[in-house]
This record gives structure tokens, C-alpha cells and sequence, in this order.
């Protein structure tokens, strides 16, 4: 079985659990997920989100649009200026 067919039949249980396994770090017997375990979990959880969700709930997703009671400074998401000031000379 490859990796497609692999998600392809992944039941939302077993997704769950190598979604839960990532953010702990380890399986659910306690030992500890490898780098390249935890590699492997992050492809398949990410491509049964794609797969299977709206791209609203899948693993990641940033909302950009602006929300009232944020500390925004306005609805256009206003940039303030930053003006650096070199002190260096001055110690001499």
C-alpha cells in the first residue's frame, strides 16, 4: 500500500490519533515519536486535511480576515512606522 491509498483509507480515528500523537510527542503506549515518525504523521495529517476538509478546518489554517475587537488599528489593518535611531555614535 503507498501513501495515497494509505490516506485514502484512513479512518477519522487513526487520524485523530496521529493527530494527537504529534502534539504530545509520543504514541499513546508513551514511547517517544522519532523525528522521522513525527515527520511522517505531519504528511499524513496534512494530506487527509486536504483531502477530506473545507480548508477552514484543516491543520494550520490562518483566518485573515479582520475581526472587530482585535487590537487592529483599523478595518484595513493600518502599519505602524518604525523609526530606528542609531545610538552608537553618541558613546564616543
Amino acid at each position: 500500500m503507498n501513501f495515497k491509498e494509505m490516506i485514502d483509507n484512513m479512518s477519522p480515528e487513526v487520524y485523530g490519533r496521529l493527530k494527537q500523537a504529534i502534539e504530545l510527542g509520543k504514541w499513546p503506549n508513551g514511547v517517544k515519536l522519532t523525528p522521522e515518525q513525527i515527520e511522517i504523521c505531519m504528511q499524513a495529517v496534512i494530506t487527509y486535511d486536504y483531502t477530506n476538509k473545507s480548508e477552514e478546518q484543516r491543520v494550520g489554517y490562518i483566518d485573515r480576515t479582520v475581526h472587530k475587537g482585535c487590537d487592529s488599528k483599523t478595518e484595513t489593518l493600518e502599519l505602524d512606522t518604525i523609526k530606528w535611531v542609531d545610538d552608537s555614535d553618541q558613546s564616543k
